[in-house]
């Protein structure tokens, strides 16, 4: 029985020293395991690593806390990042949304039209300053003048040179008239005026040159006479409320006078081929309704014939928005025209084919009668896509009075004159014949549009 109890006995003691050897071995590799990585990233040299105190119990537990710490603090770095991007991509998206989804809106914009501004021999005297020899005929367009300021653009065809200069001024066949009256087309509201018709070489290339001068001194955009071949290449642009229209002006002659021989640009003359380049040459300028004022047609005869129409629709093919006509010193109808273009889009034009006489001595069967005529342009955005969208015509009179010495000329709205019935210079008589001209002249203005005209685009 001793032995048995030896044997247990030494069997225990080599049990136990077994179990301190491997507790031993465990506390120094981990130990190891803590140190090593200072090492192993180079942060200490071999040195310092043969030096370095394997660190304590309570520096280990605050190591390991710092280590905590730091992946905690890199955590929330990274999930900061990562909500910052997430924030600056969401914006990105939202400006991105907002860029390519805005909301549609419109530009609008006014132009009001007239016909042919003539002066005869009797519209002078009364108008002059005896004292000073100055012309005022603000008064001709008085009654107007509400009407033509509330245009965008409001368009005149000025039929006279302005060169000056006379004592007496004689008009019709030689026509000239004095500065005066540009100062009186101002005050009206025009803000165009072109000058491409029969008469513009009355007074021959000085008048043109003189007129033209008297025109951009006051500030009007002019089209169709130019000083020089670089203006006659020039695109014309006027911009109002974000819509830029496009200015073309052309003649079918100057009454047989010559242009000079080295100023063949001194007047536009209606060449088809010339005319479409222009036209072209002007949308690809910027122009999102290009207008034509074209000198044409036959006098005094109230139907256009078929080279107006013909001329006027192929312009209208060719990219041309608004053809405004002059000439027959009456009123000829206008139409609306569709063009379908090229790829399957359709837009609105316009052509009226004669504005009438807006101001002259010139009366009966219609010569005393002209037209304010208006077309409303909408610009429809992003897109600026436009829609020539309503027209209005408004019938004038020519009212004269007065002995011949001293004439007195005014241009009235019929519709506001015949509604107000408080014009004090007008009787009874001339209120019911103002009421029948009313009636035919729109009438007559609208007897083309009834039809519809559908063209193709060249």
């Amino acid at each position: 029985m001793k032995t048995d109890f030896q044997y247990y006995r030494w069997l225990l003691m080599v049990t136990a020293m077994i179990v301190m050897l491997m507790t031993a071995a465990c506390s120094f590799t981990t130990q190891y395991e803590v140190a090593s990585p200072v090492a192993a990233n180079g942060a200490a040299s071999t040195q310092e690593q043969d030096n370095a105190q394997l660190p304590s119990p309570s520096q280990q537990e605050a190591s390991s806390d710092e280590a905590a710490a730091s992946r905690e603090q890199e955590g929330g770095t990274n999930q900061s990042a990562l909500l910052a991007n997430g924030s600056q991509e969401a914006a990105d998206s939202s400006v991105a949304t907002v860029e390519n989804n805005v909301e549609p809106y419109t530009l609008s914009g006014k132009l009001l039209a007239v016909g042919d501004i003539m002066m005869h021999s009797p519209q002078f005297p009364a108008y002059v300053n005896p004292k000073t020899g100055k012309y005022d005929f603000n008064s001709y367009f008085s009654q107007v003048k509400p009407i033509l300021e509330s245009a965008d653009w409001c368009w005149a065809n000025l039929e006279t040179p302005l060169l000056g200069g006379e004592k007496v001024y004689t008009g019709y066949p030689m026509f000239n008239a004095p500065s005066e009256l540009a100062d009186a087309l101002k005050y009206a509201g025009f803000n165009i005026v072109t000058t491409a018709n029969n008469h513009v070489l009355d007074r021959r290339e000085q008048g043109a040159l003189r007129t033209l001068e008297v025109l951009k001194d006051r500030g009007f955009v002019t089209k169709g006479t130019s000083a020089s071949l670089w203006e006659s290449e020039q695109v014309t642009l006027l911009e109002k409320n974000g819509i830029q229209l496009g200015i073309l002006a052309y003649t079918y002659g100057t009454n047989g006078i010559p242009l000079p021989k080295k100023k063949p640009y001194l007047v536009s003359l209606i060449d088809e081929e010339r005319m479409i380049r222009d036209i072209k040459k002007t949308k690809e300028a910027g122009a999102d309704v290009v207008a034509i004022a074209l000198h044409f047609g036959n006098e005094y005869e109230d139907k256009p014939n078929q080279k107006q129409i013909q001329l006027a629709r192929t312009l209208v093919q060719a990219g041309a928005d608004i053809i405004l006509g002059s000439h027959p010193h009456v009123l000829q109808p206008y139409e609306r025209v569709t063009v379908q273009e090229a790829d399957g889009h359709t837009r609105d034009a316009i052509i009226i084919y004669s504005l009438g006489n807006f101001i002259s001595n010139q009366t009966g069967d219609g010569k005393d009668i002209g037209v304010i005529f208006g077309v409303e342009m909408v610009k429809h955005m992003p897109e600026g896509r436009i829609e020539l969208k309503e027209i209005t015509a408004e019938p004038t009179w020519v009212h004269i009075d007065g002995p011949r010495a001293k004439r007195k000329y005014r241009v009235l709205p019929m519709s506001d004159t015949i509604m107000s019935r408080s014009d004090k210079r007008l009787n009874t008589n001339q209120f019911k014949r103002l009421q029948n001209m009313l009636n035919n002249t729109n009438r007559h203005l609208q007897s083309m549009s009834a039809v519809p005209v559908l063209l193709t685009s060249e």
